[in-house]
């Protein structure tokens, strides 16, 4: 057992989302323990608080919204503590899902199939156009932060239809796991939330998922893993043994044949408090497991699979010019600092101590692959899936 005397607990926040897999199971498989550092997970209600907690100190770490230690960085979050934070590594990819409500559902999908690919959801958003424009009603919708990745793909994937996110639409932000309860309480119309939310609002006849996130940008990070910069900082033991017990963990997550084990974990009161079926619909190996008749209403998130864990600058950069897009961030604002928030160097590090490959550049095309490829790295190339966009689009970052 590796032993690290430098603190005898570090604290981290997560959700309650199928995406806070790889934390979870790093404490409950005792990945933590064999690197000698003792973790307690605290289950927070929302965003907001993860990102209040971390800055001022309440939280050693948490799973994150890429967007958000984005804006967190730039000083765009109420929070205003005093705590920076940096991200070291991914926690997943894909994962989230756009739901309509039944009334409108009806009208996006005629047919009670769900549009899990890039033709599918960009014809889904082309209905949902015309139908708000028949209806003459602007429907309500809801995301689970102002600066999320939700927010962003779904902004995204309206445009795509011809729909003006901020003329056509109303938006509302609600936590994650509130959002089928608003739903069912007609107070929203549909939502952009992660996995296991959007199956859990289509198994109680609520609504159905009209688009996922691999269809909107395949392969796009989900959540980070997020922590005090003056703890890696002072202590870089400590947070390389995180970095090595969040790897192993995510391999053991994305492992279809571990994904019964992983579910039941998940499911206790004590993380997301859901029977286990619902989560085995968004974890690795979903699409084998479910019926073919049954239309699926969860994404697949990836943990470990095509450079999953790698915090690319890339995808900084891609959220950045989002957020520059729709007037959160100033075209003139100091991007390069909230970029230097990822610390790739940190997750090489950690990655080469376990003999793992080791993306070869910080940075990458993104939609540019339609299919499998491989991507150059140390010691060997890593394999990757596709990364493309809805609308086929191509974004090459800067550097």
């Amino acid at each position: 057992m590796r032993t690290n005397p430098i603190r005898s607990e570090f604290r981290i926040g997560v959700l309650r989302l199928t995406d806070a897999a790889p934390l979870i199971m790093a404490k409950e498989l005792g990945y933590f323990a064999v690197e000698g550092v003792e973790v307690s997970l605290s289950i927070e209600p929302s965003w907001a608080n993860i990102a209040d907690k971390l800055a001022y100190g309440l939280l050693d770490g948490a799973m994150m919204l890429p967007p958000l230690a984005l804006a967190l960085s730039l000083g765009l979050s109420g929070s205003g503590g005093p705590e920076p934070i940096i991200v070291p590594a991914a926690l997943s990819l894909n994962g989230n899902t756009v739901t309509l409500g039944e009334r409108w559902a009806a009208a996006v999908l005629p047919e009670k199939t769900s549009c899990n690919d890039a033709a599918g959801a960009a014809e889904a958003a082309r209905r949902f156009a015309r139908t708000i424009r028949a209806d003459g009603e602007k429907p309500v919708l809801a995301v689970v932060h102002t600066f999320s990745t939700h927010n962003l793909l779904l902004r995204y994937w309206l445009a795509v239809g011809g729909i003006d996110p901020d003329r056509d639409v109303v938006f509302t932000v609600v936590p994650p796991a509130e959002t089928v309860e608003a739903m069912a309480a007609h107070k929203i119309d549909g939502f952009c939330a992660g996995a296991p939310w959007g199956e859990v609002a289509a198994r109680k006849g609520l609504g159905r998922t009209v688009a996922t996130s691999h269809a909107i940008w395949n392969h796009g990070v989900e959540k980070v893993f997020a922590m005090r910069r003056a703890i890696a900082d002072r202590h870089p033991a400590l947070a390389e043994a995180l970095l090595r017990a969040l790897l192993r963990a995510a391999s053991y997550c994305d492992d279809p044949t571990h994904a019964e084990h992983v579910a039941s974990i998940l499911s206790s009161d004590s993380y997301l408090g859901l029977p286990a079926e619902i989560i085995l619909t968004s974890l690795p190996g979903a699409k084998i497991r479910r019926s073919a008749s049954v239309p699926g209403n969860a994404d697949i998130s990836v943990f470990f699979a095509n450079a999953a864990s790698f915090p690319w600058r890339s995808h900084v950069q891609w959220f950045l010019a989002q957020m520059v897009r729709w007037g959160y961030v100033a075209a003139d604002a100091d991007l390069w600092s909230a970029t230097a928030v990822f610390r790739p160097e940190l997750y090489a590090s950690a990655a080469r101590s376990l003999g793992l490959s080791v993306p070869a550049s910080t940075m990458k095309t993104e939609g540019f692959h339609r299919g499998r490829w491989l991507l150059p790295g140390f010691p060997t190339p890593i394999a990757m899936g596709s990364d493309q966009f809805l609308a086929g689009a191509v974004f090459v970052p800067v550097g």
